[in-house]
């Protein structure tokens, strides 16, 4: 009998392990591939529209050349430089029609009703500002990639969140948590500051975050890799494009139609596609 119950238990512990990993990836379309150094993507569902920040240069060049591009949701490019005049521009997040760019050493606040920069907050020693969360009361949060930090922004002033990280890059806001992409591991810091690392073993490229549901995400990784994070921190690879050199940068999604936006930055273009 004991035989018997410790197979059973063995079977159990295997079943949902085995559930999990029945997710996919349906292409939709493909950009035109006339975009700048797509870095990352982001989908503004009141305006029916996806933000592209474009580097169009070196990703540490202050240069001035780089820009945002404004796509339809069916990929085609409506303006190639809806705002222009920035530098290496990367992460963004929307809050209350500003958007917020992550632009080396500064915060560029965009109007969007005028498609216009309004202000740069500049974060003092920033190296290389990466992705942004802004979470419900208009806290933004900014990742340094090259300073191994995470600052906050309230009401214009900056803090130091996090640091002494091994690479940070993607954030992502929920409720009164962050979570954290830091070089292949996925770090949640609550909100009394205790951190606690969700999974690991990842590409080190590891890039933008977007949730699915509660405890479970979308992880891509700049190498060319997409990860599928379950509950409890099993990892399932949902693309890899890193044999055709077709890179995977900061990911937007649209949780809803369940639909992924995915920057391919020297191919210069976004593919879409539907999360099975």
């Amino acid at each position: 009998m004991k035989k018997y119950l410790s197979l059973l238990g063995l079977v159990l512990a295997i079943l949902p392990a085995t559930a999990q990993q029945q997710h996919s990836l349906e292409k939709l379309w493909t950009s035109d591939s006339t975009l700048k150094t797509p870095e990352s993507v982001l989908l503004d569902t009141k305006n029916k529209c996806l933000y592209v920040s474009n580097i169009d240069g070196g990703p540490l060049e202050k240069d001035g050349k780089g820009s945002i591009a404004k796509l339809g949701l069916d990929g085609k490019i409506l303006q190639q430089d809806w705002v222009s005049g920035l530098n290496a521009p990367k992460g963004m997040g929307l809050y209350k029609d500003k958007l917020y760019v992550a632009d080396l050493t500064e915060v560029v606040v965009i109007d969007v009703k005028k498609a216009q920069i309004e202000k740069r907050i500049s974060v003092e020693g920033a190296i290389m500002l990466n992705d942004i969360s802004i979470d419900k009361t208009g806290r933004v949060f900014v990742s340094d990639s090259r300073n191994f930090k995470v600052h906050r922004i309230e009401n214009g002033n900056v803090f130091t969140e996090l640091e002494k990280l091994q690479g940070p890059n993607g954030v992502l806001s929920i409720n009164n948590d962050l979570l954290v992409l830091d070089r292949g591991s996925l770090l949640h810091m609550k909100a009394d500051g205790q951190i606690s690392k969700l999974a690991e073993g990842m590409d080190p490229s590891t890039d933008g975050i977007e949730q699915v549901k509660e405890h479970e995400y979308l992880v891509s990784c700049w190498s060319g890799i997409i990860y599928y994070v379950h509950a409890g921190g099993q990892k399932q690879v949902l693309l890899d494009t890193r044999q055709e050199k077709i890179n995977t940068a900061d990911i937007g999604y649209d949780a809803k139609n369940r639909i992924l936006y995915v920057p391919t930055f020297y191919k210069n273009t976004v593919v879409a596609y539907r999360l099975q």
